[in-house]
C-alpha cells in the first residue's frame, strides 16, 4: 500500500469507488451496501447528483473491521421465508445491527443449513410451500430439543389461536406481517444481544 503522500492525481482517482464497484468490492449486494452507509457503518461521499462513491481505503478498513473469515461475527440468525423480499429487508436490517444471517427459501432448506451449523435463532415463517412453519418448529425440536434453539414465528395471519399455538409450540416469539422490521431487531436483541 502506498503512502496517502505519494499518490499522484491519477491514482487517486482509482480510489473512489461508484455504489455498484464498492458492493461487489465487499461481496455485498448495492442494496445493503447502500444502507450500510445511511446509518454511518460504511463512509461515503455524495456527488452533486446525490450518487455515493466510496474510498477504496475506507472499504479495506471496513473489511478489516467485519470482513469475511473474522472470527468476531454475531449470533448467527437463520431467516426462513419463501418471501425473498422479506428475507433481504430481515437480512439487511439484523446485518446493520452486527448479526450473521443465513437465509433459506423453505423448511427442507432450513433444516440442512441447521446441520451444517446450528444459529443462535431462528427467524421463522408459518406459511410456506410444501412444510410449513409450524411442522419445521416440530423439527427442530426433535432434533436439537425444545428450547435449545430460540425461535420467533412470523405470519400474515395474526390472530389470538396464533399467538396461543406459538407459545404452546415452543417457540419464544411471534410478529404478525407485514411487521416493522425495527419491531422484529427488538426481538430479536432480547432473545440474542449482538
Amino acid at each position: 500500500m502506498r503512502d496517502s503522500g505519494s499518490r499522484r492525481t491519477a491514482a487517486g482517482e482509482n480510489d473512489w469507488l461508484t455504489l455498484g464497484q464498492a458492493a461487489k468490492f465487499l461481496g455485498v449486494a448495492q442494496s445493503t451496501i447502500r444502507k450500510w452507509s445511511d446509518v454511518g457503518r460504511v463512509p461515503a461521499f455524495y456527488t452533486p447528483g446525490g450518487h455515493r462513491r466510496y474510498k477504496r481505503h475506507d472499504l479495506e478498513a471496513f473489511l478489516e473491521r467485519s470482513g469475511p473469515g473474522k472470527p468476531a461475527r454475531g449470533p448467527l440468525v437463520l431467516l426462513v421465508d419463501d418471501d425473498a423480499q422479506v428475507r433481504e429487508v430481515v437480512r439487511i436490517n439484523l446485518e446493520m445491527e452486527g448479526y450473521a444471517v443465513r437465509e433459506a427459501a423453505n423448511a427442507e432448506d432450513g433444516l440442512a443449513a441447521l446441520e451444517d451449523e446450528a444459529p443462535d435463532l431462528i427467524l421463522l415463517d408459518v406459511m410456506m410451500p410444501q412444510v410449513d412453519g409450524w411442522e419445521m418448529l416440530q423439527r427442530v425440536h426433535e432434533r436439537h430439543g425444545v428450547g435449545a434453539i430460540p425461535v420467533i414465528m412470523f405470519s400474515g395471519k395474526v390472530d389470538e389461536d396464533s399467538l396461543k399455538a406459538a407459545t404452546s409450540r415452543g417457540a419464544q416469539g411471534f410478529i404478525g406481517k407485514p411487521f416493522n422490521p425495527q419491531q422484529l431487531i427488538e426481538s430479536t436483541k432480547q432473545l440474542v444481544p449482538a
